[in-house]
């Protein structure tokens, strides 16, 4: 599980940084065929791995390991906007520590952009 996460995390991070898997691999110190098998959930990531890649994305480890209630699934994620493929202009993608009450508020506003970028998309926007 823990391992869905954190390739989750990192392909978002990548799209974010608009890093390439090579770049990372580079700054990771591994080889692009390592990474790819990693990516590609070919290979399990020793914790120094990890801790290579959070460096190289320049973000905390426990970054990398983080999940929140109702994210979506990787294969969720890569049908709609995640995984390689960008957010559309004006929107942002953010990770935050909320109450209760202000994530039930910020669930809404994402289900309501999910189908407005959905929208889009059937028109070819």
């Amino acid at each position: 599980m823990y391992q869905q996460i954190f390739l989750r995390n990192v392909l978002r991070l990548l799209d974010e940084k608009q890093m390439t898997r090579q770049a990372l691999a580079h700054k990771a110190g591994m080889s692009i065929s390592f990474l790819s098998d990693l990516t590609h959930g070919k290979a399990n990531p020793s914790l120094k791995i990890m801790a290579a890649i959070a460096s190289a994305l320049e973000v905390p480890l426990p970054q990398l390991l983080e999940v929140t209630q109702g994210s979506p699934t990787v294969q969720e994620e890569a049908g709609s906007y995640g995984a390689g493929q960008r957010l559309p202009a004006g929107m942002s993608r953010v990770a935050a520590v909320l109450t209760d009450y202000q994530a039930f508020n910020v669930r809404q506003w994402d289900e309501a952009n999910r189908k407005r970028i959905a929208k889009g998309k059937a028109r070819g926007l």
